[in-house]
């Protein structure tokens, strides 16, 4: 029998660790790409993300892409802040519950594909194949 009471929903530092693992995984064609671009957990995207995405519900939102697309950076850019995924980890872990059906592993490596597809312009062919990845 499992002692639930010694039990505790993963830590940020946990998260993140997942949507690495997630990055190392990714097929070679895409692995590399996908270096640059840092990770950062927090509970809940911000106030003014939700505002600007016009989402009412902060655990509609599991993670975001912040940055420039790779397809509309230039070589004369300055450098400026760094490509960030963000994943929020109570909408991640209130989804994960509600599912049922995949690992929590699973759900960051998918949130975390998405969020890429932002940055490299990736097609639905793409994204779909990475996708089965994770099944």
């Amino acid at each position: 029998m499992t002692d639930w009471k010694n039990l505790t929903a993963p830590d940020a530092a946990r998260i993140e660790a997942m949507a690495r693992d997630a990055v190392a995984a990714l097929p070679h064609e895409f692995a590399g790409h996908a270096q640059g671009i840092a990770i950062r957990v927090a509970e809940f995207a911000p106030e003014e993300v939700l505002d600007e995405l016009q989402i009412d519900d902060p655990f509609d939102l599991t993670g975001i892409y912040d940055g420039v697309p790779l397809t509309e950076k230039s070589v004369s850019d300055q450098p400026g802040q760094p490509d960030i995924i963000w994943l929020y980890r109570r909408p991640l872990l209130d989804e994960w519950a509600a599912r049922g059906n995949v690992s929590l592993g699973e759900l960051v490596g998918h949130v975390v594909t998405h969020e890429m597809a932002h940055h490299f312009g990736w097609s639905d062919d793409d994204i779909a194949s990475i996708d089965r990845w994770w099944e």
